[in-house]
């Protein structure tokens, strides 16, 4: 079986539907399945920890987890145009799968979610793709074959999925965007199935 981990920071559920998404896009594809991960919240207070286990939705991601896969699909909120502090966090602590060189030659994509259709998608694509070169990945976006990138008037770049959840934070994925996002999900896996064949 050839696994994808589909790893997110959410902090409104954006990302995570968007996760979720690519999950099924993954999943049409015989002989692949998706492993959810995310990383907990960073909190300002130095003794303040998480639980292991959290109390609802997908476990906290180990570094097992990234040794393991096949393949991974990366995804944040943008702040300020870069990835959010917690998923940055998770990734700085992964010095020793970058000297196992377990991601190396696997392939990666991202996904995004903001607030404004110019909040800083692709600036926050791009940075979540640097660390993915730095382990030796195969970096993929989305390809203008998906025509829904030409007609798309709210998330969707080239560059990775990315959705736009407006000023309020309460716009559902679009049918585009989750589509673009079972498209992602499906590249990634189709790619990490030939690669290992």
């Amino acid at each position: 079986m050839t696994e994808i981990l589909v790893l997110y920071y959410s902090q409104s559920g954006h990302v995570l539907n968007m996760a979720e998404q690519i999950a099924r896009g993954i999943e049409t594809i015989e002989g692949c399945s998706a492993r959810l991960r995310t990383v907990p919240k960073i909190s300002t207070v130095c003794e303040a920890t998480e639980d292991t286990i959290p109390e609802q939705g997908h476990l906290y991601v180990s570094p097992d987890d990234l040794k393991e896969c096949d393949g991974l699909v990366l995804g944040s909120p943008t702040r300020f145009g870069n990835m959010a502090a917690p998923l940055k966090y998770f990734i700085d602590s992964t010095s020793d799968v970058w000297l196992s060189g377990s991601l190396i030659g696997k392939p990666a994509a991202v996904f995004t979610s903001t607030g404004s259709l110019h909040g800083g998608q692709e600036s926050t694509l791009l940075s979540m793709m640097l660390p993915l070169m730095h382990h030796g990945m195969i970096i993929m976006g989305l390809p203008y074959s998906e025509t829904t990138l030409m007609t798309t008037t709210d998330g969707g770049t080239p560059y990775g999925a990315s959705h736009l959840a407006g000023n309020n934070n309460d716009r559902s994925l679009s049918d585009n965007e989750a589509k673009l996002c079972r498209a992602l999900g499906q590249r990634i896996a189709l790619t990490a199935k030939t690669l290992i064949s």
